[in-house]
Order: C-alpha cells, then sequence, then structure tokens
C-alpha cells in the first residue's frame, strides 16, 4: 500500500475520519509530541497481532521521527499479514514543521 503524506493524514484527521495509527517511536519520544496513536515501539512491533488482531485488512498508519523506523514497522507488519499499512512519510519531524 502506498505510504502517506502528512498533508493527506492532517486533512483526514481534521475532517474527523478514524485512522487506525501505531507510533513506533520509544515513550519518551511521544512525550515531547504526539497526534494520538497507539504507542508500540519498533522493537516490539510483533506485538500489534495481540493488540490488533482482527485489523489485518484495516488501513493502519505507522510514524516514528522520521519515517525510517515506520517503514522498517510497515515490513514487517506486511510480513505478519497486515495489508493495508501506510507509513507517515517524513514523520514527526515533517509533521511538527509544517502544523505548528
Amino acid at each position: 500500500m502506498n505510504d502517506i503524506s502528512v498533508s493527506e493524514l492532517k486533512k483526514r484527521l481534521d475532517a474527523g475520519e478514524n485512522i487506525m495509527m501505531i507510533d513506533v517511536r520509544e515513550p519518551y519520544e511521544r512525550e515531547e509530541f504526539n497526534i494520538g496513536g497507539t504507542l508500540i515501539p519498533l522493537g516490539q512491533i510483533s506485538d500489534v497481532k495481540n493488540k490488533f488482531p482482527n485489523a489485518k485488512d484495516d488501513e493502519i498508519v505507522v510514524y516514528c521521527r522520521s519515517g525510517a523506523r515506520s517503514g522498517v514497522a510497515k515490513l514487517q507488519m506486511m510480513g505478519m499479514g497486515y495489508n493495508k499499512v501506510r507509513n507517515l512519510t517524513g514523520g514527526m519531524m515533517t509533521w511538527q514543521t509544517n502544523f505548528r
């Protein structure tokens, strides 16, 4: 599935869409700034199977600081059978640059 830009995600959230989001950063990064996704650090991404066992065909946006870790998370989740995983390009760095 194609990745998603910060502009597209923000527009959809502002429109009230209920979008499943997973934050793959570390807890201290989330404390600094977050947009409300479920925290599952990259090193624990296999936990997604327990937290969201019935979401394999749902759109899921994964994000991190820059988009690198979430890109890895996307690939790992796709390997676990999650079919509609989208990486937030540019991550929280781009989000904060555009919307703070």
